[in-house]
């Protein structure tokens, strides 16, 4: 659910008291370990953004290289709010290691590739997110992003290029694998359907033999 709010201030205050002060205290905990030299927050993509700007970074965000490279971001949705992990997501062994950590809370984990859902915050881990953000300085961020997203920030277009021949590849391949499933149950479904039938015919053929036997 995206905002139209110009600033942070304004973002915020348009959030119920009790979402507002869930978000503010997220953001107290990324401020407090951000490498807010090299990273800033301002609103980017209808939310609560955390990114590294184009003095840092001039290249930016390789999707859109007029928006500063996008690191975190912080969101009110319809259901639940988000927390936004760009630096988790994109390697395996990141990822895994956020999970570790944080399955050792004995918090419950919602979250989609970069995602986490909460609904309050005592939902999360602070001291995990706190550490992600310690540890994540803009410098290994950028390293992170180019060697995951976007090997080679001196050629948009042969990076767009091969992104998108990826996905056109990943996407023909679920659509080989969902093609063969569905031919598969299908041809499951014809023989086991086709079994009573054949053997009706045959009980059939034999009562017109016996039939005329006698």
């Amino acid at each position: 659910m995206q905002s139209s709010a110009g600033s942070v201030a304004e973002y915020l205050a348009g959030l119920p008291v009790d979402r507002r002060e869930a978000i503010n205290a997220v953001r107290q905990v990324i401020h407090d370990n951000l490498d807010r030299a090299n990273i800033e927050e301002g609103m980017q993509y209808g939310m609560i953004g955390y990114f590294i700007p184009h003095r840092v970074y001039p290249a930016g965000y390789h999707c859109s290289p007029k928006e500063p490279l996008p690191f975190a971001g912080l969101a009110s949705q319809k259901n639940h709010l988000s927390l936004y992990l760009m630096c988790v997501y994109g390697s395996e062994e990141e990822s895994k290691q956020f999970q570790l950590k944080w399955a050792k809370t004995g918090k419950r984990l919602d979250m989609g590739k970069s995602c986490i859902r909460f609904k309050k915050v005592e939902d999360l881990a602070l001291d995990v997110i706190a550490e992600v953000f310690r540890k994540m300085t803009a410098k290994r961020y950028i390293t992170h992003y180019e060697t995951h997203f976007h090997s080679g920030s001196t050629s948009k277009s042969t990076s767009t290029k091969k992104s998108g021949s990826s996905s056109r590849s990943a996407k023909k391949d679920l659509a080989s694998d969902s093609k063969t499933i569905k031919s598969a149950l299908k041809g499951k479904e014809a023989k086991t359907s086709a079994s009573p039938q054949k053997n009706t015919k045959k009980a059939a053929k034999a009562s017109r033999t016996s039939n005329k036997k006698k």
